[in-house]
C-alpha cells in the first residue's frame, strides 16, 4: 500500500472568527471522510490551529510543510493568507484559499476558491443602488479586507454618481460601535456596507437593530446593512432577531434549491444531523479539499505543478455547479447569491446570478455596473 497522502488543514477554531474556522475545519474533514469511503487511497489530514495569531499562522504553515504537506487548505482572513504565502512559495507548495476576499491578487502557489469583488461586492451594489440609492455608509475591520473593500466601494459609488456619507474602521474584536451608530443616525445613508468581522460585526448589527427600533428609517427594509463575509455559522453568535432582514452576498447558502445542494445536504445530515446548517465556509472548505484530492488523484502525484495542470484541465463537479478554475489567475468562477437573514437564523436567497468568471484585478469590465440581476421573488 502506498504512503498516506498528507494534506495540511490550517484554520483557527478560536478567537474573533472562530465560528468560521470551526465550520471550515468540519467541511474539510467531511470531504476527507467521504473520500475515504470511496477509495482505498489513504489521506492523512494534518491539522494545525493557530488560535487567530498571525505569528502562529506562519508557524503552522512551516510545521505543515515540514510534515510533508505540499498542499495546505486554509486561513480565513486576508492577513493570515498574506502571512503564509511567501513560505508556501519558498517551498513550492499550494495554498487552497476558500474565503471571500478583496481581490487584487493572483499567485501561482494559491488556488482561490472564495469570491473576489466582481463575484460579491459589485453584484451586491448592482442590486442595492437602484433600490435604495447611492449614498452609503462604509464600515470595516482595520486591515486589508476592510481597507480594500471600502476603497473599491468608494470607486463604485463615484461611478454611480453617488456619495459616501461616512467611513469608519474598528480593530478586530472591538465592540464599541456607538460612534459609528451615532454617525449613521445623523447622516442617514441609503444603506450600510459592513466589512467588519467577528464580534465587531455582531455588535454592530445588534446596535443597528436598536437604532431601527428607535427610528424606522433604519430598519432593514429601509436602510439595509449588507455584508460580504457573514455566514450561517455566525448567526447564533448574534443576539436572536438582531440581524433579521439584513443582507449578505455569498457564493453559497444553506437553503439553495439545487440538485447538488439537496444531495450534499442529505449526506451532510447523516454525519452532522439535520439541524446543522451548512455555511458558505463549510461548503467552500469541503470543495477545496475535494478538488485538491481529486486533482492529486488525476495527476497521480501531489507535485504542485502537476496538480495545477489537472485543476485547470477540466470542469469539476461541485456544490457551486460545474467548477472552472482559470489557468491565468488560479481563481474559480463562482455564482453570486444575495441572502436575507430570516427568523430561522438562516438566509432566504432573494437574488442570484450564474457563475461569474473571476476578475481579481477588475481589468475586464472595470468597476462599471451595467449588468442585471435575476431577482428571486
Amino acid at each position: 500500500m502506498s504512503e498516506p497522502l498528507k494534506i495540511g488543514i490550517l484554520y483557527s477554531t478560536t478567537g474573533p472568527y472562530g465560528s468560521m474556522g470551526r465550520d471550515a475545519h468540519d467541511g474539510a474533514e467531511f470531504a476527507i471522510e467521504e473520500f475515504a469511503k470511496r477509495s482505498d487511497r489513504l489521506i492523512e489530514p494534518v491539522f494545525f490551529d493557530p488560535h487567530a495569531s498571525l505569528e502562529a499562522y506562519l508557524d503552522g504553515a512551516r510545521h505543515l510543510l515540514r510534515e510533508g504537506c505540499r498542499h495546505i487548505v486554509g486561513t480565513i482572513t486576508s492577513a493570515a493568507r498574506k502571512e503564509v504565502i511567501p513560505l508556501v512559495e519558498k517551498h513550492d507548495g499550494l495554498l487552497w484559499y476558500m474565503c471571500p476576499y478583496e481581490g487584487f491578487e493572483a499567485n501561482e502557489n494559491v488556488i482561490y476558491l472564495g469570491g473576489c469583488p466582481n463575484q460579491h461586492l459589485i453584484p451586491a451594489f448592482e442590486y442595492l443602488i437602484p433600490r435604495y440609492g447611492a449614498r452609503p455608509y462604509l464600515t470595516g475591520a482595520n486591515y486589508v479586507w476592510g481597507w480594500e473593500m471600502n476603497r473599491l466601494a468608494r470607486e463604485l459609488i463615484t461611478n454611480a454618481g453617488g456619495e459616501v456619507l461616512g467611513e469608519r474602521y474598528l480593530p478586530l474584536e472591538e465592540t464599541a460601535v456607538e460612534r459609528i451608530i451615532a454617525e449613521i443616525a445623523e447622516r442617514r445613508p441609503s444603506f450600510v456596507l459592513n466589512n467588519l468581522i467577528g464580534p465587531s460585526s455582531y455588535a454592530f448589527l445588534e446596535a443597528m437593530k436598536v437604532l431601527g427600533d428607535r427610528d424606522p428609517a433604519f430598519r432593514p427594509e429601509n436602510c439595509p446593512v449588507v455584508s460580504c463575509d457573514l455566514m450561517e455559522c455566525e448567526l447564533d453568535d448574534i443576539t436572536a432577531g438582531s440581524a433579521l432582514g439584513q443582507l449578505c452576498a455569498a457564493s453559497y447558502f444553506d437553503n439553495l434549491d439545487t440538485p447538488e445542494n439537496r444531495e450534499f445536504k442529505a449526506r451532510a445530515a447523516l454525519r452532522h444531523g439535520r439541524e446543522r446548517r451548512i455555511s458558505s465556509v463549510f461548503a467552500s472548505a469541503y470543495t477545496a479539499v475535494d478538488l485538491c484530492i481529486g486533482a492529486i488523484v488525476a495527476a497521480g502525484s501531489d507535485e504542485p505543478q502537476a496538480v495545477r495542470r489537472e485543476v485547470h484541465a477540466r470542469q469539476w463537479p461541485s456544490l457551486f455547479g460545474p467548477l472552472d478554475v482559470d489557468s491565468v489567475t488560479n481563481h474559480a468562477a463562482l455564482p453570486f447569491h444575495l441572502g436575507r437573514i430570516n427568523a430561522d437564523q438562516g438566509f432566504d436567497v432573494i437574488a442570484s446570478r450564474p457563475a461569474l468568471a473571476a476578475d481579481p484585478y477588475l481589468t475586464t469590465r472595470g468597476t462599471q455596473m451595467p449588468a442585471k440581476l435575476r431577482v428571486v421573488s
